[in-house]
Order: structure tokens, then C-alpha cells, then sequence
């Protein structure tokens, strides 16, 4: 939270329902009431009669009924406000990030009710246009593993039935994971190209899918963990991705 600090955690904010609406309403909006709708900023009225619910406005342009939480990660939700501003500040402060089960025990929250925050608030901080990562004299590794079961396919053995995730982490930098259908250059490609600049060192492990993508990008260092082998020169076990990004 802007100017907060770990010391503040008595701060009404994040044990009071209205201070935790008011405080939000603040930070959203400093100046004047704008309508999330259609984003008017006239005609705005405050319904306060008995049976509205504590900061709902009504647009007189749009004629809709909104509140400060509309178009946020804490929209529709039955989570007291004030509940989402603590977890959002300990998300965001937390040096080494706070677990769901932590957010649980903190909050006197249900471990589900935790884990929705927790992935609500990390998709809020997302931005909305992600840079590419890596380029020149920059490194970024490569790596994917098998997690989870597919809900539609009888376990077995080996990996098919289970979940393909691939993880990017930029030496130095960031890291970022998103799911495949199927470890293949046809399916990790455009994701490659998309996320990292071709200017990068592209560091994989011998895995033949990063052969011809590759060369897509300036350089392209592996290991051959087949071999026992997790360092050779700069390039370094690419698995080491996955468990940075978890």
C-alpha cells in the first residue's frame, strides 16, 4: 500500500470496514467520484438511504449503481474489504512473498478463501503489458516440468496426464511461467518469441524442442543433464527455472 510500512499494521485501514472503503476511495480517487461505467463524473450521487449498502454511488449519466471496489481484484466479493487490504499489503512488503496458508492463518480466513485472494491480488499486479525480457549481453533460461493431474485423463504413468508449465527466468531479473498443452517447439515457441527479445542468449537444457528455436535468438547455450552435466561456460542447469519461479 502506497506509504505504508510493515510498523502499520494497527492502521484502521485493515481491521475497519469503512476506514478500509474510505482510505480506497481516496487512492482511487483524490479528486471527484468517477464512474467505472462510463466514466462520468457528473451527476454522481452518494445512495445513502437504510437499505443501500455502505459507498454505493449511482451514475446520473449511465443511469448504474457502482461502489470504489468495481472494476478492482476486490470486486464481488464477500470478503470484508478490509480483510483484501491487509493481504494486499503484505503481498506487495514481503521480501521473500507470503504463502496462502500464511494469508490464512493471518487473516482467520479458510485456506480457500486465501488462496483466491492471493491469486486475485498477484493477477492485479500483473502488468497490463509485460515487457519483453532479456536482450543484448542478457541471459534468459528456459525450462518446463510436469505438475498437477489433467482432469480428464486417467493417471498413468510417465507425464501425460499431467499439466506442462514453462518457466522463463531472466538471469538477474524476472521470471515468468505459463502452461502449455504439450512441451513442443510448435507450443513453446510463440511464447518464446513473445516474451523474450531475439537479442538474448537463450540457455536451455539439451532438450531437442530448443534446437531449431534457438536460433531464433542471438545466442543459444545448453547443458545436457542426460549427462550429468549442469554447467558448462555461462550456460548453467536450466532447471533451475522452474524452482526460481515456484
Amino acid at each position: 500500500m502506497a506509504g505504508m510500512s510493515t510498523a502499520d499494521l494497527t492502521n484502521p485501514i485493515f481491521t475497519d470496514e469503512t476506514a478500509a472503503r474510505e482510505y480506497l476511495e481516496a487512492q482511487r480517487w483524490p479528486d471527484h467520484v468517477s464512474c467505472p461505467h462510463c466514466g462520468s463524473v457528473e451527476g454522481i450521487t452518494k445512495m445513502q438511504g437504510k437499505s443501500h449498502r455502505p459507498g454505493l454511488y449511482l451514475c446520473g449519466a449511465c443511469r448504474g449503481n457502482f461502489s470504489v471496489t468495481v472494476g478492482t481484484v476486490y470486486e464481488r466479493s464477500h470478503i470484508p474489504l478490509h480483510k483484501w487490504l491487509l493481504a494486499t499489503h503484505l503481498m506487495a512488503s514481503s521480501k521473500k512473498g507470503i504463502s496462502a496458508h500464511q494469508l490464512h492463518r493471518v487473516l482467520g480466513i479458510t485456506y480457500k478463501s486465501a488462496w483466491f485472494m492471493a491469486h486475485r491480488i498477484r493477477e492485479g499486479m500483473k502488468p497490463a503489458t509485460p515487457e519483453p525480457m532479456g536482450g543484448a549481453g542478457k541471459n534468459v533460461e528456459v525450462d518446463e516440468t510436469d505438475i498437477g493431474k489433467k482432469a480428464d485423463v486417467p493417471k498413468r504413468r510417465g507425464h501425460q496426464h499431467k499439466h506442462t508449465v514453462v518457466t522463463l527466468v531472466e538471469r538477474g531479473g524476472v521470471a515468468r511461467s505459463f502452461h502449455v498443452d504439450k512441451a513442443s517447439a510448435k507450443q513453446i515457441g510463440p511464447n518464446l518469441a513473445k516474451h523474450i527479445r531475439p537479442e538474448t542468449t537463450l540457455q536451455t537444457d539439451e532438450a531437442r524442442l530448443y534446437i531449431q528455436l534457438g536460433k531464433e535468438f542471438a545466442e543459444h547455450h545448453s547443458v545436457n543433464h542426460v549427462s550429468d552435466e549442469w554447467v558448462r561456460g555461462t550456460a548453467h542447469r536450466a532447471s533451475t527455472a522452474c524452482s526460481s519461479a515456484a
